[in-house]
């Protein structure tokens, strides 16, 4: 019963915390652990234990599957390279040097022990950021490298973490390091991609959006076991899980099944995220006893914390200058190519393909250029200058990870209840100094938004190729007419009409020229409407393939078409 009481206050707290957060303007995860932190310290509060295991091996693989769910691949894709570099050359420098601070500053923890308390406090969490960055109007490209940098930075601190605890035991290499991460990066992803494959080729076979999404609870979990089992990272394959799930779904799953499950995890994704960072801001009071057991300062492991804090944001600043350096020469470089390539592209589609394998290779080589010159105008469009590499350095907030993380160092660690607490300071300072003064930050550097007029102009533009392919299906007289008999003109005008892409579910059900009792014309007009939406939807995978448009556009229209979908699944049943 204490347990069903405790849960039930939970969600409460969670709801009426995120409610004031919203009308305060404040982002919800640093409303609520400054809120555990202050009922951590009042008499009577319960303290649930942040079981480690329970984060790592049940929350994280569902939380970072989830984000890589709705994480356009085309926009992780083009940011690759910086992303790869914030989360994991950044991670190995942020823990070099927290390890060589706590080295020097705790007395007999060993090198092995100090890199192991770098890793626990190297990873980020972009919750903050970009709950920040969204609602001060940040440049998606700027919100997509956070998100990158939250999806895989994980996966690389636990492995740094895992390997300074193996060097405890034994001696290590550095080449030894490289082949393990280079081993278990290539097994995850492996690992990650079946997955996320299998995923939606079984799921399609359903026809139940209740077993569908009840499925999908546990696709991370059958990503992250193998994974761990193997000796590699269970929560970057279920990154990579969800990145193929969330390309892939719209070829195979029915637009009632995604939009079900979309809300279910929407839902469970709000209550476990936030739980964490409430029960995160919880466990300082109990963290501060058990130091204070064993007869340990904990002023000293603020001061250390603080310390600390400020080793992982200087680093990260110093990051910044040569990541935004590299993306400058991209933008450069794309100035260059770009119009070589349009040039290719002309020469390609002017000039008749030949016939066979020389002209799917042909063709093949076609759809390359134009992908990389969409590429190319998407870094010109989208430069990230010194104003997004400010905000970007100070966007280092550390989260429940971290001390998760710090959790599973070994028990004989020296002064590890020091240690841990040290991990809490730097997650609660980073998260609570950076995250309410990120605001300040992003509008004191004036960083420029996304264009609306060309946002606007690119979904109107979308919009049109969707309906120049839904006129053709309809200008087909094998699909208006499979059996020689035209269809009826005013049935095909009400098709047309209703073919147009909507993003609101009105309650139009198409029955304007036939009757509701009319089950001929009701067959024929799903028949067509069905053909139509068919037509619409590779159209809008092709254009994705290409690249020519922005992915908020891509996803805008995307869900149209699965409110429609749904829509008429609803009409025929």
């Amino acid at each position: 019963m204490e347990v069903t009481l405790v849960v039930a206050a939970g969600v409460v707290s969670i709801v009426v915390v995120a409610a004031l957060s919203d009308r305060l303007g404040v982002a919800l995860p640093l409303s609520l652990v400054a809120v555990g932190i202050g009922l951590s310290f009042v008499p009577g509060v319960p303290h649930p234990r942040l079981d480690p295991e329970w984060v790592l091996a049940g929350v994280l693989p569902v939380l970072l599957y989830a984000a890589a769910v709705t994480m356009p691949v085309q926009d992780f894709r083009r940011d690759v390279g910086p992303i790869t570099g914030l989360a994991v050359l950044l991670v190995v420098l942020t823990t070099l040097g927290t390890g060589w601070l706590f080295h020097a500053a705790v007395p007999g923890i060993g090198w092995p022990a100090a890199f192991a308390l770098g890793a626990v406090v190297s990873p980020t969490d972009a919750v903050a950021a970009t709950a920040v960055g969204r609602r001060l109007g940040l440049p998606s490209r700027l919100l997509t490298l956070l998100e990158g940098e939250g999806l895989v930075n994980d996966a690389s601190a636990l492995i740094l973490l895992r390997t300074a605890v193996a060097a405890s035991a034994a001696a290590v290499s550095v080449w030894g390091v490289l082949g393990d991460f280079l081993y278990a990066v290539a097994v995850s992803v492996l690992i990650g991609l079946a997955v996320g494959v299998v995923n939606v080729r079984v799921r399609g076979l359903l026809n139940d959006p209740v077993l569908n999404t009840a499925v999908s609870f546990v696709v991370p979990f059958v990503a992250f076991v193998p994974a761990e089992d193997a000796g590699a990272s269970g929560v970057l394959a279920a990154v990579v899980a969800g990145l193929a799930t969330g390309h892939l779904s719209p070829r195979h799953l029915a637009a009632r099944d995604r939009l079900s499950e979309a809300t279910n995890w929407r839902t469970l994704s709000f209550l476990l995220e936030n739980a964490v960072f409430l029960l995160m801001g919880l466990s300082v009071a109990p963290l501060v006893a058990r130091v204070a057991e064993r007869g340990l300062d904990p002023w000293t492991a603020v001061g250390l914390g603080l310390a600390a804090s400020a080793v992982v944001t200087v680093i990260r600043m110093a990051f910044a200058v040569p990541l935004v350096a590299v993306m400058r020469r991209d933008v450069r470089r794309a100035r260059r190519i770009r119009p070589r390539l349009e040039v290719l592209r002309r020469r390609l589609e002017d000039t008749e393909a030949p016939s066979g394998p020389r002209g799917r290779g042909r063709e093949r080589l076609r759809r390359r250029v134009v992908r990389a010159s969409a590429d190319a105008a998407f870094r010109l469009r989208k430069p990230v200058g010194w104003r997004g590499g400010v905000v970007l350095a100070w966007s280092g907030m550390r989260g429940a990870i971290t001390l998760a993380a710090a959790q599973t160092l070994p028990a004989d660690t020296p002064h590890r209840p020091l240690l841990v607490l040290v991990a809490f300071v730097v997650a609660a300072a980073t998260l609570l100094v950076q995250g309410f003064t990120l605001p300040a930050v992003i509008r004191a550097v004036k960083v420029p938004g996304d264009d609306p007029d060309r946002m606007r102009d690119d979904y109107a533009g979308l919009l049109a190729e969707l309906s120049r392919a839904g006129a053709a299906v309809l200008a087909d007289p094998a699909v208006t007419a499979p059996e020689g008999e035209p269809a009826d003109p005013a049935l095909l005008d009400r098709v047309r009409a209703d073919s147009r892409v909507r993003s609101s579910d009105d309650e139009d059900d198409g029955l304007g020229v036939c009757g509701r009792d009319d089950d001929a014309a009701r067959a024929e007009y799903v028949r067509l409407r069905r053909a139509v939406l068919s037509a619409q939807r590779e159209a809008l995978l092709a254009a994705r393939g290409r690249g020519l448009h922005d992915s908020r556009a891509l996803r805008r229209a995307q869900s149209a078409l699965d409110v429609e979908e749904a829509r008429l699944e609803r009409f025929a049943g």
